[in-house]
């Protein structure tokens, strides 16, 4: 299974501000009314299909709790699901576990969501090159997470922070023209700005503005909310000499038309920040129940 790309502070960083939101004033509910020596058994139901993402964040979750928490997971990151599925077990002191519940699920339901929704966004393209990218529209703070979960629901990740690669778009276009520069002189300022081998992206909204882009020697081209007709014709200006990546206005309904241009990408943003949370709950077992 493919791995977080953080290191184990950065998970318990965000785990640990997650716990402080929910439970910094303990849990009044369960400890009022739970034997603190009652353990127990809890199973992390599917209750709607899509895509797993988020079991290890999860697991670590009820553990910052209460170390002694055993998780097993059952379904790995990336697998499909269907209601009645069960995702994983916890076993352990019944008030800890119910501490860890709301915060657990709120990142399993959240990366599961974003995994399946990318999911549907590729199934619309099997069969053709194209490949589905994310965006930087993610959540504060979560974004390694939230890419995570698009990697596994099948897409690839754009650009992680702004040190990543230059990507020109309409801001930068329209303070450098306002001081006298072309389309051109811009990808050139960039070029010999940047070290050799940082990909130098440029976003264009008409052909021109892509025929100038190629003319520049740009790696890849946005095409910003172009039309069918527009994309078709730029792509075969473009004809190889530089990836082609559309973006803006693309739904489910109408990626497939999108990709038959012959585009090399398609970024969507709606992958982290227009997606349904997964529903998945915790149900404890109350056969397991014994005192400890």
């Amino acid at each position: 299974m493919e791995k977080l790309r953080l290191s184990d502070e950065q998970i318990d960083s965000i785990v640990d501000l997650a716990l402080t939101e929910d439970i910094s004033h303990g849990d009044i509910t369960s400890e009022a009314l739970i034997p603190p020596d009652l353990s127990g058994k809890a199973s992390v139901l599917i209750k709607e299909k899509g895509v797993l993402a988020g079991s290890e964040i999860a697991g670590r979750v009820f553990q910052h709790v209460e170390p002694s928490l055993k998780i097993a997971v059952l379904i790995k990151d990336g697998a499909r699901i269907q209601p009645g599925d069960i995702a994983a077990t916890v076993t352990g002191k019944v008030t800890s576990i119910l501490k860890a519940e709301r915060t657990a699920l709120n990142f399993l339901q959240r990366l599961s969501g974003i995994a399946s929704l990318t999911s549907q966004y590729v199934a619309e393209i099997q069969g053709l090159s194209v490949k589905i990218y994310d965006t930087r529209k993610t959540t504060p703070g979560l974004r390694s997470l939230e890419k995570y979960a698009v990697r596994m629901g099948g897409g690839q990740n754009h650009r992680w922070h702004l040190g990543d690669a230059v990507l020109i778009k309409d801001n930068h276009a329209a303070v450098l023209r306002a001081l006298g520069m072309n389309l051109k002189d811009i990808v050139a300022k960039a070029r010999q700005n940047v070290p050799p081998g940082v990909t130098v992206e440029v976003e264009v909204t008409n052909v021109q503005e892509a025929l100038t882009a190629i003319k520049a020697r740009a790696d890849i081209i946005m095409l910003d909310n172009m039309n069918l007709e527009e994309m078709r014709e730029a792509v075969k200006l473009v004809a190889g000499k530089a990836r082609i990546e559309a973006s803006g206005g693309i739904t489910l309904a109408n990626i497939r038309q999108v990709a038959m241009t012959g585009v090399d990408m398609i970024s969507i943003g709606a992958l982290t920040h227009s997606f349904k949370s997964l529903d998945i709950c915790l149900e404890l077992e109350p056969q397991a129940f014994k005192l400890i």
